[in-house]
């Protein structure tokens, strides 16, 4: 089993532990979208600094993607409070200049910069229009990059703990039925990146990614 199955396979099982621990209004969700990065500076322990231009190519495989478990409070000072746990495959690219600039040929965390947070969420019930719910959210957790980087010292490729991460989001859903909905939304990310490379460098960068995601949502 890959990394990538296996914590989606996490993912998902822990979100339905906690449905069924508290038998209420909880929902699981799978999304994919358009997803950006701009520039950040990367600090190389062994040679120069230099700032990377980052490319999303969203739809390129393996594509930007994710999958959230959410349970929703009902009644009380709870009310239309949420917690959710989300898994997110960001990714992003190095552009050609910036591999020019480093001199490395291949600089990508493209098998999944691998977000996993946990957020709080809060509904916004319209009266007007019941089948429509705008909704904000916020949240921390890690990132687990997959570090691509070759260059004239030697390559690495493997997924490393990378560090922590802070995400923020906001959105309207849609319900369709009583148990379906989709939803769209825009997600900000910003990850704390250090990792290692070869002989022995260390490789720090803030990734900071935008996404606007479309989504298909099942309540239980």
């Amino acid at each position: 089993m890959s990394f990538r199955t296996g914590l989606t396979a996490a993912v998902l099982g822990g979100c339905l532990l906690v449905g069924v621990a508290h038998a209420g209004d909880f929902e699981i969700s799978a999304y994919g979208g358009y997803q950006t990065a701009p520039h950040s500076k990367v600090e190389v322990s062994d040679q120069a600094d230099f700032t990377a231009g980052w490319e999303g190519k969203s739809f390129a495989s393996p594509p930007y993607w994710g999958v959230r478990g959410t349970y929703w409070f009902e009644g009380g000072a709870l009310s239309n409070l949420g917690i959710s746990l989300d898994y997110t495959h960001d990714k992003v690219y190095a552009d050609d200049d910036t591999l020019q600039k480093s001199g490395w040929s291949h600089f990508e965390f493209t098998d999944g910069l691998n977000l996993l947070t946990l957020n709080a969420l809060y509904r916004f019930p319209l009266e007007s229009m019941p089948a429509l719910t705008p909704y904000v959210g916020a949240g921390a957790g890690i990132n687990v990059p997959h570090v691509e980087v070759t260059r004239a010292s030697g390559k690495t490729f493997e997924y490393q703990f990378g560090g922590a991460t802070l995400q923020a989001q906001a959105g309207v859903s849609y319900a369709i039925t009583r148990n379906w909905s989709t939803f769209l939304e825009y997600k900000g990310t910003y990850s704390f990146v250090d990792v290692d490379i070869d002989s022995g460098a260390s490789l720090k960068t803030d990734v900071k990614t935008n996404a606007v995601n479309f989504g298909v949502a099942y309540k239980f």
